[in-house]
């Protein structure tokens, strides 16, 4: 095996304790410590530390899986002595949760085995447990709110709210944030016999699992911890929803607990539905999951392959890996963001160890020595391009491989514990792994915590009714599921060709006139200007066609400069992947039914849904979109009607927010194309702009040029029609009209479905129904 904890122990007895301690961090360029308040303040990333060591308590149980027990009995002491949890600072509750206080319970957790194995800590009370049960009290302020999700900052000293505290004003916080706190709190109460952390912890996994989308099944990013609405609504396996997931999973493993595995395996086949495109892994809209929210990936995705091996998925696993490893090889390190065709869009690297992480768990289920040769270029990258003489800096910008003078503690609390752990023999554990479960930062906890008879305390929530055959509770043996040990290399040979086949982007000197960011597809929009001028200068030429439909044509040879011409040809890439991600969701057709005198819901149109907007099988209320490519003229008409246009001119989605400033409820367009049927052509679904599209709010339905005609012919000879627009046609004899005074009441004779809030309407509903007499009349664009 690699002597890999030689630099290590270097850098904890020496350069950390003669020149860091007792700062959070050390500087590894200037070689000093980092005080808070001292150095420039680096916004979000300065609120994991406190004062409180947090390098040194962060890598507590790293020293005993390295079999250095009298360096860890040594700086048990010293935590013990100096540290103080007290400190009139603002921190994450999230940092705070994953380091300082796993630290704590791993080296509990560390000290309890060597005790037990009679030779090392037997002085030891459960001083480091005591040390937990502080901050634990300290940090359970943050919980309290409505929801049970926790303010993302508290005042050690201070707790939430209050002038002196500097805290309380938040109202949102991540996924992951929130998400990650049942291992240590729970952990935190089984040591203790106190169940109010585990409580409060499960309160918190509760709130996001009710609040998940109950279609997709998926989490956001960012959520409102008073109201639980979705901030963000972007939905992927990194930054931002992480660690939230791998809890689901190791909350099942420690606690024993059924329902965090079901909940974590519904969650799980929705990402590999939705976000999972082997080997990419790109994150979606939670309520339209089936469209990109972005072309790039970050580097915190890396664990995902890891948790795939813990829930027995090993061929997804092998090949996002292998992704993630020929981007490694490409740019020495994985860059912080990178694109789908593998170039860097974020180039910082902070010395992140997901990838290593993933790399031990699958040569743990694979005993593939590809595996050691891919741990090896890690361990030789970083020795490469990171070690500076004073530790190990992150890097500022893997293309030019400048620094950071910056060291996280992940970097020895984990790093190099899976690197050591993926060299190691079993002769070199001081005891077994397999009895502990790592968290998110690599601290140890021991799977006998399940058996804990506090447990018994905490309220427990039935489990909901789910079908067993629906879900994997064990895990398939790897051996029985690659017999060929061939077959793993099949599965990464093509992806390695992939990325190899990729060409590097220039990094420097871009041509005049291209120093803005590269236009992205799903930013596009045809009728603004400066994305016409980008793309003309990449050699794109935009042509309206004369069904409304719009066509990019590239000419490598007519863009400014060839930087400009390959910015082109990936624009031109992602349009085509995002035409065709977009036409994967196959809608089902919907109807447009005329209900008014004399049709009484006998004509029944087949019209094409829009991939935005209400949809109709589902919402409770209906509209559409429009058909007026500026503002409507005719706006006071149109308000509270549903509203008829005409394709082409413009993208569907600016129809529809034309009509939605002018107050409509709703939008049908009618193709231009003379002579096109639903009885011949293909369903069309009206795509949106490549913009995000939540603010479209109203329904739109599209008639093709037969269907348009007949509603136009009787709007014509009736003046006012009035139509129902829904995923189905409702039956005729729900259907009941009475005259009055010459103005048309309707009700509903029985239940219409979900279309309809009471008996009867005093006033129009607020529907796919576009009455009459000036109430929800059918009307024409202007």
């Amino acid at each position: 095996m690699f002597n890999i904890y030689t630099p290590l122990l270097i850098l904890i007895g020496c350069v950390l304790q003669d020149h860091a301690y007792p700062a959070d961090e050390l500087m590894p360029l200037t070689c000093r410590g980092r005080v808070r308040g001292l150095e420039p303040s680096r916004g979000d990333v300065d609120d994991a530390l406190g004062m409180f060591s947090l390098t040194l308590i962060d890598t507590l149980d790293t020293l005993v899986l390295l079999n250095k027990t009298a360096e860890f009995e040594a700086a048990v002491r010293r935590v013990l002595k100096d540290v103080r949890l007290d400190n009139d600072v603002v921190v994450s509750v999230f940092e705070t949760n994953i380091r300082v206080l796993g630290g704590l319970l791993g080296g509990h957790s560390m000290a309890v085995m060597l005790k037990d194995a009679g030779h090392y800590m037997q002085w030891y009370q459960d001083e480091l447990l005591h040390m937990a049960k502080d901050l634990g009290l300290r940090l359970l302020p943050a919980f309290n709110t409505s929801s049970g999700l926790p303010y993302p900052r508290v005042n050690l000293k201070h707790g939430v709210r209050g002038p002196e505290s500097r805290t309380g004003t938040e109202t949102d916080t991540c996924t992951a944030c929130a998400g990650t706190i049942i291992l240590e709190f729970a952990a935190l109460s089984r040591f203790t016999g106190d169940p109010v952390f585990e409580v409060h912890a499960r309160r918190a996994l509760n709130f996001l699992w009710e609040k998940r989308q109950r279609n997709s099944n998926l989490v956001g990013t960012t959520i409102n911890i008073h109201s639980g609405e979705w901030v963000r609504r972007d939905s992927g396996v990194g930054a931002g929803i992480d660690s939230y997931y791998e809890y689901l999973l190791k909350a099942y493993i420690l606690l024993g607990d059924d329902l965090f595995l079901q909940r974590f395996n519904i969650h799980y086949a929705s990402i590999m539905k939705y976000i999972s495109q082997p080997p990419l892994l790109l994150d979606v809209h939670i309520h339209k999951p089936l469209l990109p929210a972005r072309t790039w990936m970050d580097s915190l995705l890396a664990f995902f392959p890891g948790l795939q091996v813990l829930k027995g998925d090993i061929r997804p696993a092998i090949e996002t890996h292998e992704m993630l490893y020929q981007v490694t090889k490409k740019h020495n390190f994985l860059p912080e963001a990178f694109t789908t065709d593998f170039r860097v869009h974020w180039a910082q690297h902070p010395l992140r160890p997901e990838f290593a992480e993933s790399t031990y768990f699958l040569y743990k289920a694979t005993k593939d020595p590809y595996y050691l040769e891919v741990g090896r270029t890690v361990l030789d990258n970083l020795n490469r391009f990171a070690r500076v003489p004073c530790g190990f800096a992150a890097m500022k910008d893997v293309r030019t491989g400048s620094h950071e003078d910056r060291m996280d503690s992940f970097f020895l609390a984990e790093m190099f514990k899976y690197l050591f752990l993926l060299f190691a023999e079993e002769e070199d554990l001081p005891f077994n792994v397999e009895d502990y479960i790592f968290t998110t930062e690599a601290h140890l906890l021991p799977l006998s915590l399940s058996n804990d008879t506090t447990s018994n305390n905490i309220q427990m929530i039935e489990l909901e009714e789910l079908d067993d055959s629906n879900f994997d509770w064990t895990c398939p043996n790897t051996r029985l599921l690659f017999p060929d040990p061939a077959f793993p290399r099949n599965l990464r040979d093509p992806i390695r060709s992939a990325v190899d086949k990729s060409c590097p982007r220039p990094a420097l000197h871009r041509e005049p006139g291209m120093g803005r960011p590269p236009l992205r597809a799903q930013d596009f929009m045809a009728n603004n200007p400066d994305h016409l001028e980008l793309l003309r200068r990449m050699g794109v030429s935009l042509i309206h066609l004369k069904d409304g439909r719009v066509q990019l044509v590239q000419h490598a040879t007519q863009a400014v400069s060839a930087v400009a011409a390959e910015d082109g040809m990936r624009f031109m890439q992602e349009m085509m992947e995002l035409s065709s991600q977009q036409q994967k969701e196959q809608l089902p057709p919907r109807a447009v039914q005329i209900i008014s005198h004399p049709f009484f819901g006998r004509v029944v149109l087949t019209a094409g849904p829009a991939q935005f907007g209400t949809d109709l099988s589902k919402s409770i209320t209906g509209v559409s979109p429009y058909s007026g490519c500026a503002e409507l003229s005719n706006a006071a008409f149109v308000q509270g009607r549903i509203a008829l246009l005409q394709r082409g001119q413009c993208m569907f989605a600016e129809k529809a927010r034309h009509i939605m400033k002018a107050g409509a409820i709703g939008g049908i367009v009618i193709d231009d194309n003379e002579g096109s049927s639903s009885d011949t052509a293909p369903l069309f679904q009206m795509a949106g702009d490549g913009r995000n599209t939540d603010d479209v709010t109203l329904p739109l339905l599209f008639l093709f040029y037969k269907e348009g005609n007949i509603l136009l012919e009787a709007l014509k000879e009736y003046r006012e029609v009035e139509v129902l627009l829904s995923d189905k046609a409702r039956d005729r004899g729900e259907i009941h009209w009475t005259e009055q005074e010459g103005a048309t009441d309707w009700r509903h004779v029985q239940n219409m479905g979900p279309y309809f809030i009471s008996p009867s309407f005093p006033s129009p509903p607020l529907f796919c129904v576009c009455g009459r007499a000036a109430q929800c009349r059918l009307v024409l664009c202007k």
